[in-house]
Order: structure tokens, then C-alpha cells, then sequence
């Protein structure tokens, strides 16, 4: 039996990948003003938005417990798994990735761990080589290595219509947070090392959109490329979005994937974010690509 590759909810893979290639998927745990839910099963965006909306609230998230991917990875080596590579969310944004090496610690070295450095699509991406690559026949190094190289060739980046969210999560300081308010600042963040930075500011949300496209199309060079394209609460908004990048990218682009971000990441930026992830197909200087479906 192929390795298997299981993943967390904050991929925000289309239900229908996550059936097609056969992925198992860990969810986080979301508060919402102290009701406790497992992100994309008890917890929709919907309810994370309408929660986040008031003026008073709480939200917070958590890791599944290593106990839980213990259970996952024995469940799926015990159905006949050669292997299992398990890919997460950046360790810098949760502890997810830790907790999925503790449980991997007691199997024998049969599971594998990978930090994507990334989340939604820029996590989703590697889950895609690696899953390309256990169809392919690849041994568990080999599914590694194809998450691990995927990585390396996907990059996020998200535009907020506030920065109050990150405020409240301790991303940004109070003062940070006034002061963008103040001069309608619209932040534009990536994950160049797997945490959160700011790229830059703009002043409008019109301006903020076509910067993303503007870093997508630099993101992707000359290579041919998978994008994915995420919102909260702003499904025209990604629509635009992507039909944009399309007409800049032309034949470079091969698959493309829209989703709407789940209640974890609404949790920590807010409705309205509109975000890019760009996989390039190939760098010149790499070796090749266990490839995507």
C-alpha cells in the first residue's frame, strides 16, 4: 500500500482533493467566546466571521493533542501504509508540527514530519507533491522529499482589510494597530522564513488587490505555476483576484484552486483577507518535481 499523507485543517484543500488523493485531515480546535469546535467539522468560516464581527469576543485556537495524530498514524499503519509523511502548518504559527513529532516518535521512524513553513495553499501545495509522489510509488523519503521541495517553491502572500485582528492575537501592538486605523493603512503580509511579517502598506483595498498580483506575477517568473487563491468572506473578491492573475500569468498557469480560510486563520486576521499562494512547477537550479494531479 502507497505511504499515506495526512495533513491539518488549515490547508483549506477543496473537499474534492482531499477525496481524490486519498488525505487525511487533523483538524485544529477553534473558541469561539468559550465555545470550543474542531476547525471544518464543528466550525465553519461562517460562524468564525459572524463571531468575529461584535465588538466582544473571544477567540482563540489549539493544536491537536499528540495523542490524536498518534491515533491517525497507527490507524492508517495499521490498514496497510507503507509509511505515513505527515505535513503541517509553520512551527512558528503553532505548536501542530510539534505535536505531530511527538506522536511520530514512538512508531519506529515509519512516520515522517514535515514543517511546510507555510499554511493554506502554501501548506496544500506540498501535501499535493507528496501525495502525487505516493501514487508514483515513491518510499517514504521520497514522499518526504517532495513535500520538503514543494515548499521551497511555494510563496504566500495576504492582503487585510484591518489590522485590528492581529492586534488582538499579539501579532501587532496596540499603537501599530491606531496608527494603521488612522491612515487607513492596509497591511500586505508574507511568510518568507514561516512566520508572519509585513511585506508592506498600502492605502486602499483596490491598491492592496493589485499589489498581490503584482507579487504573485514576480513570485512566478518564468515558471509554470499552481495557484491558490483563499478569502474570508469575500467570495468576489477572489474571484477578481484570481481572473487577474490568470490574464497576467496566461500559459504559465496550470491548475488553480479557490477556497474560502477556515476558522483558525479568521480567528487571527479577520474577515475580508484575500490571499495568494504561488507554486512554481520548477526552478531552474532544482532537480524536478514529483509534480502535482
Amino acid at each position: 500500500m502507497p505511504v499515506a499523507v495526512v495533513t491539518d485543517s488549515t490547508a483549506y484543500l477543496p473537499a474534492e482533493l482531499v477525496r481524490a488523493h486519498r488525505l487525511t485531515v487533523v483538524p485544529l480546535t477553534v473558541v469561539l467566546n468559550g465555545v470550543e469546535g474542531l476547525e471544518g467539522v464543528e466550525v465553519s468560516p461562517t460562524d468564525a466571521t459572524r463571531v468575529l464581527g461584535a465588538r466582544r469576543l473571544t477567540a482563540s485556537t489549539s493544536r491537536p493533542a499528540p495523542e490524536q495524530f498518534a491515533q491517525t498514524y497507527r490507524r492508517l499503519l495499521d490498514a496497510g501504509a507503507d509509511g505515513v509523511v505527515s505535513v503541517h502548518l509553520s512551527a512558528e504559527l503553532s505548536g501542530t508540527v510539534e505535536a505531530a513529532r511527538l506522536a511520530a516518535d514512538g512508531l519506529g521512524g515509519r512516520v515522517a514530519v514535515v514543517d511546510s513553513r507555510s499554511t493554506g495553499m502554501g501548506l496544500g501545495f506540498p501535501v499535493l507533491a507528496a501525495a502525487a509522489a505516493a501514487a508514483q510509488g515513491a518510499d517514504l523519503d521520497g514522499v518526504r522529499r517532495a513535500a520538503v521541495d514543494a515548499a521551497a517553491r511555494t510563496t504566500l502572500y495576504f492582503y487585510l482589510d484591518t489590522l485590528e485582528f492581529l492586534r488582538r492575537g499579539g501579532r501587532i501592538n496596540a499603537a501599530e494597530a491606531l496608527l494603521g486605523t488612522a491612515l487607513s493603512v492596509k497591511p500586505i503580509m508574507h511568510m518568507p522564513d514561516g512566520a508572519i511579517v509585513l511585506r508592506e502598506k498600502v492605502r486602499t483595498a483596490s491598491r492592496g488587490l493589485a499589489r498581490l498580483v503584482d507579487l504573485a506575477v514576480e513570485a512566478a517568473g518564468d515558471a509554470e505555476v499552481d495557484l491558490g487563491v483563499h478569502h474570508l468572506a469575500a467570495a468576489e473578491r477572489a474571484a477578481a483576484l484570481l481572473a487577474a492573475l490568470t490574464e497576467r500569468l496566461g500559459d504559465q498557469v496550470c491548475e488553480t484552486y479557490v477556497s474560502e480560510a477556515g476558522a483558525v486563520v479568521a480567528a487571527h486576521v479577520g474577515p475580508g483577507l484575500a490571499g495568494v499562494v504561488v507554486h512554481r512547477r520548477s526552478d531552474p537550479a532544482s532537480a524536478g518535481d514529483a509534480g502535482l494531479p
